[in-house]
């Protein structure tokens, strides 16, 4: 995350996974096995077990041939805690992993103690169901799922040719491929205006969208739209940050 940002990326996504012990990890994986030398589902076991664990157990760039970070990543889960103190003015997009109602309120829970200042840098998607939990808690907090993408974009598309901006696209978050992008009305410039005067973050994804499809190539980000101010998403900041400092959109 600190390379992500060193590199030039204003958001930086992370994944919870809720502990038994009413804490959050940061760790991508639904289960230990992949990347770690533990075994089972991440979120069954306590903070102190995940950070007992190796992560650069299972990491390896030559099909299983060398693991050269074994060893070498015993204590590193991080808790959201750590992620919070360690990046107090970043802007941090948290992922949560599952559409379990229950996991709205312990994360609802725990965002309520920090000041109001530090929720603003802070957006959260997930399941329909924990961001419905966290908009009840927190009406301030961006969110996103596909269930406020609808609220938003439908009668938006119904509308918005008259310029009328849907009360869901107000101080709110969006992510959407750029296939179905391209049918907003004012796409790209208008439109991106329109939600930075309501206070909203939006972010493109390279083509469909399939699986966080990010614009990670020089070929990828030719085509993004001429003179674009929105965000766009990317997995490899270390290719996509250089370029864009360096191309006509910047």
């Amino acid at each position: 995350m600190e390379v992500a940002f060193q590199a030039g990326a204003d958001i930086v996504e992370l994944d919870v996974q809720p502990t038994t012990d009413g804490q959050f990890a940061v760790f991508h994986d639904w289960i230990l096995d992949y990347r770690t030398n533990g075994k089972g589902v991440t979120r069954k076991h306590t903070l102190a077990e995940l950070k007992a664990l190796d992560v650069g157990y299972g990491y390896t760039a030559d099909g299983g041939k060398t693991y050269p970070f074994r060893g070498k990543g015993v204590g590193l889960m991080p808790s959201l805690d750590e992620a919070l103190e360690h990046f107090p003015d970043r802007t941090l997009l948290i992922h949560i992993k599952s559409d379990d109602p229950r996991e709205g309120e312990l994360l609802a829970s725990y965002l309520k103690k920090l000041p109001n200042q530090r929720l603003t840098r802070l957006i959260v998607y997930g399941g329909d169901q924990p961001i419905a939990v966290l908009q009840g808690n927190l009406p301030g907090l961006r969110v996103m799922s596909k269930e406020t993408l609808k609220k938003a974009f439908i009668p938006y598309l119904a509308l918005g040719w008259t310029g009328y901006l849907p009360a869901a696209m107000k101080n709110a978050f969006f992510y959407l491929p750029q296939k179905y992008a391209r049918l907003l009305w004012g796409w790209p410039h208008r439109f991106i205006k329109r939600i930075k005067n309501a206070n909203s973050i939006f972010v493109l994804v390279a083509g469909e969208g399939a699986w966080s499809e990010g614009f990670d190539t020089a070929e990828d980000l030719r085509e993004i739209p001429p003179n674009y101010a929105g965000g766009i998403w990317t997995n490899r900041i270390d290719r996509s940050g250089p370029w864009l400092r360096t191309s006509p959109m910047s």
